[in-house]
């Protein structure tokens, strides 16, 4: 040690009991608790300078081409709903474009820090092109409950006065009250409202029409969440989807989403295999905490739980008031049901030709992305700038503008897929305007594993009075069926990062159709274009030696060996319907029943819509297997009373038979000429 060394540590020796005494307050401060003592004792060593952070920053905003506001709208109950309100500037007379959501108005409108209207609409959920292009007022509102607004939270709330909501208020009457004072306090409008969203944002447009306010003027739902046990967001005819449990977690545990579900195992299959069921994942993860996560897993059938909230059946009670447009996607992997759903219920009381739809070759959302690829699948052209352009501006802008341009667009643009064209028609489903129809066809499932095509029989497979042609395969509830290639990365949009779920749905079927649990049925190679249009229908003449069971079936166009123009396309298996039926509801989709063991049972459900030619070259396939995972849950195929809580002694191996009475309807464009 030198000997400054030396000389510092003894100075600092020396001056260490006075720096103690001036941090340390004395015994007689302690003592006597004296506050102002106190305040002395523990007050800054030196002086406060003058803060340089202003008490509130105003930010010049000169140069903006829009002004931004944010209000809190009251509604009837006294909730006040957050609101950001963005008006171009110089606006006069706009109309409004309003989206109600629970992802963050604010972040919503600042997908980026810029001084352009369109740059900070650039994202989930805008149409930013069409709402810059067309003058609109873009006004984006927090639903009740979450982020900046008041009130409590309900998952897709009830209606009103149902059994599940009797409070006065739902989503129909906050937007009826949002619009209320949009018109009345926004002077740079024409008092002309539409209303516009994707999934959750897009069941909310939906929500609107069901008391509609008479200055809302136009419906956009964009795949929108609509019945969330028949085909969308929580189960598909009863099988749950446990995608859902991340979702559940980060949107209902806290106001603002700061919750986040974490990741266990670098493959999301291991994460729910070793989990055991849904419901001791979600009891891992903490959600028994939160009250839609309990509802929903005490409502595993389709009772008056569910169908009192499926939104398709709560409009199909009243007519059309305000032009609709519902637009879908044919590879949709959250909503895949809904829009369609919706059309059904209410095209039949469209009076007036005052709704419309539009089905593109996209994912969930897609319609707002670029849209000339799909994963693999290449289109020929931007179908989703096709859309906002020449199909969704107009609508708005023929519904909404002062001088209403006329409307030239079809009643149903539906994208052709295989081919590549969009189809101009007058209704759904339909192959064309004029000159085909549609009938009925089935696809047999064959002996050594063959398809062929035929007329459709009137009724279900009947069972058999004596042993017929079976193809048979163990489901093994240990190592149930991927559903898409391993490592099974978690649900996310970041392509970046690995995170391809909103894609999944055109993945490659090769890996599965592999496996000793997927029957694989394949026709000869088409010499000719076989078109479909509408819902397939799968006719399943099935047994297995369990007492409850899952049936998967998959209509797959499996390309040429050669695709000279893609070569990564030689031999694609490409899924153009799918969908997975839970045994247990083959008699009532409200009461589940144990399925008789080793007994030929008929299953009809439909597959998701389709609007697809299968080109010569080409062949049609079909897979059939009993699980999906982790995408649906385990059946344990062991009946127990709710599936959430199987025990690990309830899962155990089945031999499943597959008939060859089977067949998928397909509802087949024939030309009259």
């Amino acid at each position: 040690m030198s000997r400054y060394t030396v000389a510092l540590a003894s100075a600092l020796m020396l001056l260490a009991p006075v720096v103690q005494a001036q941090l340390t307050p004395t015994a007689t401060t302690s003592s006597t608790g004296n506050p102002a003592t106190a305040a002395a004792a523990t007050a800054p060593l030196y002086p406060a300078l003058p803060s340089e952070t202003p008490d509130e920053f105003h930010a010049p905003v000169d140069g903006h081409d829009y002004v931004k506001r944010s209000v809190m709208i009251p509604m009837r109950d006294g909730v006040k709903l957050n609101t950001v309100i963005i008006v171009p500037r110089g606006a006069s007379r706009a109309p409004m474009l309003l989206t109600r959501t629970p992802y963050n108005a604010a972040e919503l409108t600042a997908h980026a820090e810029s001084s352009q209207l369109e740059s900070i609409l650039q994202g989930y959920d805008n149409a930013a092109d069409v709402v810059v292009q067309g003058g609109y007022i873009r006004v984006m509102q927090d639903v009740r409950g979450k982020h900046g607004s008041e009130g409590d939270y309900v998952m897709t709330r009830p209606p009103a006065g149902s059994t599940f909501n009797p409070t006065p208020v739902d989503h129909s009457t906050d937007t009826w009250d949002t619009i209320e004072w949009l018109t009345h306090n926004v002077p740079e409008s024409n008092g002309k409202v539409g209303i516009i969203g994707i999934s959750y944002d897009g069941y909310l447009p939906l929500m609107a029409l069901v008391h509609p306010h008479p200055a809302l003027k136009a419906s956009v739902p964009m795949n929108p969440m609509v019945d969330g046990w028949r085909g969308d967001d929580w189960f598909h005819n009863g099988a749950f989807r446990q995608g859902s449990l991340s979702y559940i977690l980060e949107q209902v545990a806290t106001r603002r989403s700061e919750v986040k579900w974490y990741s266990s195992h670098y493959d999301e299959y291991d994460t729910f295999l070793r989990a055991g069921s849904a419901g001791a994942l979600a009891r891992q993860r903490g959600l028994d905490q939160i009250g839609f996560w309990r509802k929903l897993s005490s409502h595993p059938a389709y009772d008056k739980f569910w169908q009192e909230q499926a939104v398709d059946q709560v409009l199909a009670r009243q007519p059309v008031k305000v032009p609709t447009m519902l637009v879908h996607s044919w590879w949709d992997a959250e909503d895949i049901y809904g829009a369609l759903a919706v059309y059904k219920a209410i095209k039949p009381l469209d009076r007036d030709n005052q709704v419309y739809l539009v089905m593109g070759p996209w994912n969930h959302g897609g319609a707002i992305d670029e849209g000339s690829k799909l994963g693999a699948l290449r289109f020929g052209s931007d179908t989703s700038l096709h859309f906002r352009q020449e199909i969704l501006r107009p609508f708005l802008d023929h519904y909404l503008k002062d001088e209403a341009p006329p409307l030239n667009i079809a009643a149903v643009s539906a994208f052709e897929t295989g081919s590549n064209k969009w189809r101009a028609l007058d209704r759904w489903p339909s192959g064309c305007n004029s000159g085909c129809s549609t009938t009925p066809t089935a696809l047999k499932l064959a002996p050594d594993s063959k398809l062929a095509l035929g007329r459709a029989p009137v009724a279900a497979p009947a069972v058999p009075a004596k042993a017929t042609a079976y193809d048979e395969y163990v489901s093994d509830p240990a190592k149930p069926v991927p559903y898409r290639a391993r490592p099974i990365l978690p649900v996310g949009y970041d392509e970046a990062k690995g995170l391809t779920w909103p894609r999944w749905l055109v993945d490659d079927q090769r890996e599965a159709s592999g496996r000793p649990d997927v029957l694989s049925y394949t026709s000869e190679v088409l010499t000719a274009p076989v078109k479909i249009s509408g819902e397939p229908i799968a006719h399943l003449l099935a047994a297995t030696s369990g007492t409850d069971a899952d049936w998967v079936v998959k209509l797959i166009d499996v390309y040429p060996d050669q695709v000279a123009a893609q070569p990564e396309m030689g031999g694609y298996q490409l899924m153009v319907s799918a969908d997975i039926f839970r045994g247990r509801y083959r008699e009532s989709l409200s009461e589940a029943k144990a399925l008789t063991p080793d007994t030929p049972l008929a299953y009809r459900f439909a597959l998701p819509a389709a609007n697809h030619v299968f080109l010569p070259g080409h062949r049609i396939m079909v897979q059939i297997q009993s699980s999906w995972f982790p995408l649906y849950d385990r059946n344990p195929q062991t009946f127990v009373p709710n599936i959430f809580f199987a025990q690990p002694a309830d899962y155990r191996k089945a031999t499943q038979r597959i008939y060859h009475d089977s067949y998928i309807e397909l509802p087949l464009i024939s030309s009259k000429r």
